[in-house]
């Protein structure tokens, strides 16, 4: 890290661990399981300021639930905690699969904790199509960042969202904001299926490339490149090292076309080896000089102002519709409308425009 990290001022000191439970008495088999005596907003709100991890973790247990009887207090709880938000750098992280993300997460948090920074780690997991299961693995995938007190990894689905995102991926930055932690790192599932939704959460966006642009290059979508703040070279180290150059110089060259970003930001192209812990410190150099330069123009408080009115209407969209399906003339219309369209026996514009109707919107 650089000599500007190391001068910090100290930090407050590392989260305390919640002590653990009594261990419960000998249940008869068959009996009931106790519950878990359920918070106050008061306990929410001390525990996550106070950086309790226990209580952390069930704030954003409750900030994700679509339980309806959650609502009411997850929305609460991110209103008394909001004051002590937006002092976090906000990183996305997106990349092909195999270009290393965990890999290269891990070690860039390890390097940030190392510097004296907390960093919390919200992974998202790929759920199934299918089931809707998903592995949530990422602490077994980043074991030695899990273990570090001034870092936490949250893994959450992504249940099917666009972005690579989980649903409520906005909210659990913010209670880890407002816990301490002045590095939020958001990894996502993967590129291709909506950057907007990344960028439009964060103030940094850091694609990872694998080495040999080639063919690569011509895949990778526009909105990649134009969403991107830095480009990263993965695994450039033995044998790929050559490969990582070239294809840093491609990418280079192509981003000489795009349209210079707001505020007259070069997005830069990078090599980094995550093995080899090469090329890291570079990429936080730039992430520090991208969001000093939007705090001196303005733009950072602008952009983040715009993000919540996003939020805003896109939370909007999402309860119009949750009470749409729940609507019981609803309930009782879709599955013929639903038969009728999938038979193309009915055009969609007609079915939307039916339901509508049978919510009472004409």
């Amino acid at each position: 890290m650089s000599a500007a990290d190391e001068q910090q001022p100290a930090r407050p000191s590392p989260l305390h661990v919640d002590p653990a439970p009594a261990t419960p008495p000998a249940r008869r088999r068959g009996g009931p399981v106790p519950r878990r005596r359920r918070l106050t907003l008061d306990e929410y709100a001390d525990g996550v300021r106070g950086g309790r991890r226990g209580v952390l973790a069930q704030a954003i247990t409750l900030v994700e639930s679509n339980h309806p009887q959650h609502l009411a207090q997850a929305q609460e709880l991110l209103t008394r905690l909001m004051p002590g938000t937006g002092g976090a750098h906000r990183i996305g992280i997106t990349g092909v699969p195999g270009v290393g993300k965990s890999t290269f997460i891990e070690r860039f948090g390890l390097n940030l904790t190392g510097a004296g920074h907390r960093v919390a780690v919200l992974a998202v997991d790929p759920s199934s199509g299918l089931t809707g299961g998903s592995i949530l693995g990422d602490k077994t995938r980043m074991m030695e960042l899990s273990a570090e007190p001034n870092a936490f990894i949250r893994p959450s689905p992504s249940a099917g969202t666009l972005g690579g995102v989980a649903g409520k991926t906005r909210e659990a930055m913010l209670v880890c904001e407002a816990a301490g932690f002045d590095v939020i790192l958001i990894e996502t599932v993967g590129v291709g299926q909506s950057e907007t939704v990344v960028a439009e959460m964060t103030d940094f966006f850091l694609a990872l490339m694998l080495p040999g642009a080639g063919d690569q290059l011509q895949g990778i979508k526009r909105g990649l490149l134009e969403f991107a703040d830095l480009i990263a070279v993965n695994k450039a180290d033995g044998p790929n090292l050559d490969a990582a150059r070239r294809a840093a110089a491609e990418y280079r060259s192509v981003l000489h076309l795009l349209p210079r970003r707001p505020g007259n930001w070069s997005p830069p192209v990078l090599t980094c080896s995550a093995r080899d812990n090469s090329g890291l410190d570079e990429i936080w150099e730039a992430i520090r000089e991208h969001h000093a330069q939007a705090e001196q123009t303005g733009l950072l408080e602008v952009r983040r102002r715009e993000q919540f009115l996003r939020w805003m209407w896109s939370m909007v969209d999402d309860q119009l519709q949750a009470r749409l399906r729940a609507h019981p003339h609803i309930r009782s219309a879709l599955p013929t409308l639903e038969d009728e369209v999938r038979a193309g026996r009915l055009p969609p514009t007609v079915a939307a425009h039916r339901l509508l109707e049978a919510f009472g919107i004409s």
